[in-house]
């Protein structure tokens, strides 16, 4: 009997740190499953997931760039996530064995930084693909004040700040940066093989966070510059291990054991798989 698997999909996906991290929870917990990276190219999207539908021992797969929102169009979304946050990340079985589309993004970002208090307090935020979707959505539920939203595409960037209810600009990228307590980088910059995110911090506020949801490589450039400055920084892999928690309880009926979070995190700076 073939056993149950889930996996990651993307395009590119070779980068992908989440088989190691549901490898190593399916170890802990000695249960017998697997999880794959796949490549999906974005033509493809929805023959793939008709085929996994298909398939009686695929337990639903994480989604990563480009697919957070094209995905939306072939799965069921009953609890709403398109008309919230716009953007999928989670796609596993339900009642009946019916697809379910979720994203388990904003709480995994919120987790490292769920104990301070971000009501009225300015927030940067660049980038505005799913990723930030889930993040603002996220920022708007804990009551975060003025959003600065710095993109490529400003109107893109206005265009979510409306969607979500938040006051606040939406500049080009580059610019110079407003005053602001968290600042998060949504984006592919820094990332191995992609140019790099070169912001001038020094309008952050002495107690500002920084944040980077880009975990290859673990200290980008930007969070390299927040820790000379002295600001507190969040790495990438917080969020994915946040986001991956609640995806694998979803596609294996267990709770990761999140007691061993040091030894993850070890094993994920290192690129080791045992």
């Amino acid at each position: 009997m073939t056993k149950p698997y889930a996996e990651v999909i993307g395009d590119p996906i070779s980068h992908s740190k989440s088989p190691l991290i549901h490898g190593f929870w399916l170890e802990k917990l000695g249960i017998e499953a697997d999880y794959r990276a796949t490549r999906v190219a974005p033509d493809a999207l929805g023959a793939f997931l008709a085929e996994r539908q298909r398939d009686p021992a695929w337990r639903g797969c994480n989604i990563t760039v480009p697919h957070k929102v094209a995905a939306l169009d072939h799965v069921p979304d009953p609890g709403g996530i398109r008309g919230s946050i716009g953007a999928i990340n989670t796609v596993f079985r339900g009642e009946n064995d019916a697809f379910v589309g979720t994203n388990t993004d904003a709480a995994g970002f919120l987790s490292p930084i769920a104990d301070l208090d971000w009501a009225g307090k300015s927030v940067i935020v660049v980038g505005a693909g799913g990723a930030a979707r889930a993040i603002l959505f996220a920022l708007s539920r804990v009551g975060a004040g003025r959003v600065t939203i710095l993109n490529r595409t400003p109107l893109k960037g206005a265009a979510l700040l409306a969607q979500f209810g938040l006051k606040g600009d939406a500049l080009p990228l580059p610019a110079r940066l407003p005053a602001a307590a968290l600042l998060v980088n949504t984006s592919a910059l820094g990332m191995t093989g992609q140019p790099p995110l070169d912001l001038d911090l020094s309008p952050l506020s002495d107690d500002a966070v920084v944040y980077d949801i880009v975990y290859a490589p673990l200290v980008t450039p930007l969070l390299a510059a927040a820790a000379a400055r002295g600001l507190d920084t969040v790495d990438g892999l917080e969020m994915l291990i946040g986001q991956a928690a609640l995806a694998f309880e979803l596609f294996f009926g267990a709770a990761p054991p999140r007691e061993h979070d040091d030894e993850l995190r070890s094993r994920l700076a290192s690129g080791r798989t045992a």
